[in-house]
């Protein structure tokens, strides 16, 4: 008989220095969830047309930002809930990599107010962690990239995507609440 292992189980191969602790593990779930509910009802609502007033967005800059920041929120999840070291594992978390450098470069072209706002402090914090990311994982400090990994994925991506959602007239909030 046969087993079927799911991506994000551990199994007794990999190396056990490669994966999250059990509270890691639950922040990453819980906010991964949570985020890409969100995301989902709030795009959901704009494509059904429930949402008025987005034709203010429709800038480049917006668009290229919510283009790369949403999918790596659900990769990023998944690449730290699911086996690493694999060649799928180098692979994606290259492609994620690039998606958050995409987004962060975007940001700095996003000003509502004339200027920077305060959301726009993960926009270096979000270079040296992508920095901090590669040299980590180039020196084999494996302990060091996973930690900077869970760190920038609920500091880099969460933190803000929280803000999206919450303050009124941020695009998210709008098109979650209308």
């Amino acid at each position: 008989m046969t087993t079927l292992s799911l991506p994000f189980t551990t199994s007794p191969a990999a190396q056990p220095g490669f994966d999250i602790g059990p509270v890691a593990r639950t922040l990453v779930s819980i906010a991964c969830f949570t985020m890409c509910f969100f995301i989902v009802i709030a795009l959901g609502r704009a494509a059904f047309g429930l949402v008025d007033n987005l034709h203010h967005y429709a800038k480049l800059p917006v668009i290229i930002h919510v283009a790369t920041v949403l999918p790596a929120v659900p990769l990023g999840g998944f690449l730290l809930l699911a086996r690493k070291g694999t060649k799928l594992h180098r692979q994606l978390g290259k492609v994620w990599l690039v998606l958050m450098l995409i987004t962060a470069t975007s940001a700095i072209f996003i000003q509502s107010t004339g200027g920077f706002s305060f959301i726009h402090v993960f926009v270096p914090i979000t270079f040296h962690a992508a920095w901090k990311t590669v040299a980590t994982a180039r020196k084999g400090d494996i302990a060091g990239h996973k930690k900077h990994l869970v760190v920038t994925y609920l500091t880099a991506l969460m933190i803000p995507g929280i803000v999206a959602f919450a303050l009124p007239g941020r695009l998210m909030n709008t098109m979650l609440m209308g």
